[in-house]
């Protein structure tokens, strides 16, 4: 007779876990490049339900994060921000973990405290969706999503105005 087992519990991947996940499995270099290696991996071991609800936080704060004054830093620190550049900066920024990205919503300019050179990271943008087509043999179910409007903006090469909006990044890059 076997033994009976008991199946292994985890909880819903809510934003705390999310965020643990993110923590103990991005590896940071000394010049703030992120590596998603690992935690590509930590997902695919997880079931499909789980990676989507990953792929359901990561995106609820990717959206957040959508805000012209990121922009705004993005654009001091990595010497312009396109489109692309924005949603690979954003990611970058989720890479760093919960404080960081926290921080710089509230504060933007924070942001000079972190930063030491441009900083993006696209690969993060598809972790979920690998991980989920490793662990299951399809592809991820694509969820519509929309960003908050970015509201009235200023001109981003306006160096008086970007230094009085962003002093340390100003002053920094």
């Amino acid at each position: 007779m076997q033994p009976r087992t008991t199946p292994r519990y985890l909880p819903p991947v809510t934003e705390e876990r999310f965020w643990q996940l993110v923590e103990q499995n991005i590896v940071l270099s000394a010049e703030l490049e992120v590596d998603t290696a690992r935690l590509q991996q930590a997902l695919a071991a997880l079931p499909a339900e789980e990676i989507l609800e990953y792929d359901e936080v990561f995106t609820r704060l990717y959206c957040a994060s959508y805000a012209r004054s990121l922009w705004g830093a993005a654009y001091i620190i990595n010497g312009g921000c396109s489109d692309d550049g924005f949603d690979y900066f954003r990611a970058w920024l989720i890479a760093q973990g919960r404080e960081t990205f926290e921080r710089a919503l509230q504060d933007p300019d924070s942001l000079a405290d972190r930063c030491t050179a441009e900083v993006e990271c696209e690969e993060m943008l598809y972790v979920a969706d690998r991980a989920y087509e490793s662990a299951t043999g399809r592809q991820m179910p694509r969820r519509p999503y929309r960003y908050p409007d970015l509201g009235d903006g200023w001109d981003f090469d306006d160096l008086a105005e970007m230094a009085r909006r962003y002093p340390r990044l100003s002053a920094r890059f």
